[in-house]
């Protein structure tokens, strides 16, 4: 079994090239699986609002909610390094409210570190997160609890301006102590520039192949998820299709009384 990683890990992974693997996760049998697989880091997702909860979007999901799938994951994955993100309205009001949910997470959810949405104007809360003994990563580019702000979910950082805009908000939350960023829905040449100029590592999700490292929505690359499914992602599985035709089967053999047959029945 090995060895959790710190944050100190994760920085030295970039510094040595090595590239860090990242999956979402919302439940104790979805965090084994993908501790046995190795992979470097889980993100309990606030896309459990939609992916598990049934949410048109990520803004309804509670603290509370979060919390609960976190303590999940984290009692299946007890050897990896997890992250919480923190929902809308829980970190973005003032610093008091931002460090008291934060902890919660890891007091409560068992997770190791938060993660905040927003580069420039979120790096004072981010510092204030940090200073409280709380390891943050953060995102930018397609931030989908602001996504109405954003046009839709779009690209993000086309043209002159709006690339620069999100090297600074980068280069903002490296400086407030941040341990890494998501970069979403960025153009690969932009998000191999940003990477390449902070010394914290990147972790791509429709940004292509020049991150630090890689993450991608659990129920998307099982197919778990048909409501859309972004151009970034690759399918690994088609469980849903899978799923589906087991519980028809079973349908089946209820109704034609195939099922239980003797060898699932007691004498």
């Amino acid at each position: 079994m090995s060895k959790k990683l710190t944050v100190p890990d994760i920085i030295e992974m970039k510094k040595e090239g090595r590239k860090i693997s990242m999956m979402t996760a919302y439940d104790y049998p979805t965090g084994m699986f993908i501790e046995k697989a190795g992979i470097n880091t889980i993100l309990v997702g606030d896309s459990l609002a939609m992916t598990v909860l049934g949410y048109e979007g990520t803004i309804p999901v509670t603290v509370d909610e979060m919390i609960h799938h976190t303590k999940a994951v984290a009692r299946g994955a007890k050897n990896t390094f997890i992250i919480a993100d923190m929902p809308f309205g829980s970190y973005n009001t003032t610093e008091e409210k931002a460090i008291d949910n934060a902890s919660r997470f890891l007091k409560e959810g068992m997770a190791d570190a938060v993660k905040l949405e927003g580069g420039t104007e979120m790096a004072g809360i981010t510092r204030a997160v940090v200073d409280a003994g709380i390891p943050v990563l953060g995102h930018i580019g397609l931030t989908p609890q602001t996504v109405a702000q954003l046009g839709g979910y779009k690209v993000q950082g086309r043209g002159e301006e709006r690339a620069q805009k999100l090297m600074e908000d980068a280069k903002a939350l490296e400086d407030a102590g941040a341990f890494g960023v998501v970069l979403e829905c960025i153009p690969l040449g932009l998000a191999g520039e940003i990477t390449e100029a902070i010394g914290i590592p990147t972790i791509g999700i429709g940004a292509g192949v020049h991150c630090d490292g890689q993450v991608l929505v659990y129920n998307d690359v099982m197919g778990l998820f048909d409501k859309f499914t972004p151009k970034f992602v690759k399918p690994y599985a088609d469980l849903g299709d899978q799923i589906l035709k087991a519980l028809e089967q079973f349908k089946k053999e209820v109704e034609e009384e195939v099922f239980p047959g003797e060898e699932y029945s007691f004498k």
